[in-house]
């Protein structure tokens, strides 16, 4: 049986990166290749050079082996980057660590797709597949493809 800690609680929010908020529980169709996909429109960082806040969307896709992350302990975990200092680049290969570490995904990728600070937004995007097998490949495919056909950006 599954226990989460953040579950059916009162909700505690961090204001500093935590990687210890997340949870996992047991996929129920490991032999399944499928994605998992969370949008958080809402992330929060600071710029760790000038402190001001930098306002993202953040994209999770993932497809689970034995282990799947806890979408109210991922909200949390996201939500901890709110005072923490780090480059674009940096959050979203944090987070996708993070998430390796907690599930040992069969695949995984985060995009982010920051808000323009000074004229200039910054899109970061992280992949990895498991090596030795299909998903190592997909992941090098993806990198090399991800951005063929950027999409027209006219509301950020």
């Amino acid at each position: 049986m599954d226990t989460f800690n953040n579950l059916g609680q009162s909700t505690t929010y961090r204001f500093d990166y935590d990687p210890a908020i997340l949870e996992s529980f047991l996929n129920k169709h490991p032999e399944n290749d499928y994605w998992v996909k969370f949008n958080c429109p809402e992330f929060t960082s600071l710029c760790p050079i000038t402190g001001q806040p930098d306002y993202a969307t953040i994209y999770i896709s993932y497809m689970p082996a034995e282990k799947m992350v806890e979408s109210k302990s991922l909200k949390l975990y996201l939500f901890s980057f709110r005072n923490h200092g780090a480059f674009h680049e940096d959050c979203v290969n944090i987070i996708m660590k993070d998430l390796m570490a907690l599930m040992d995904p069969k695949y995984i990728e985060v995009w982010g797709k920051f808000l323009p600070r000074g004229g200039l937004s910054i899109d970061p995007y992280c992949n990895y597949g498991k090596p030795g097998t299909k998903y190592e490949q997909m992941a090098e495919y993806r990198l090399m493809n991800h951005d063929l056909y950027p999409e027209k950006v006219d509301n950020r």
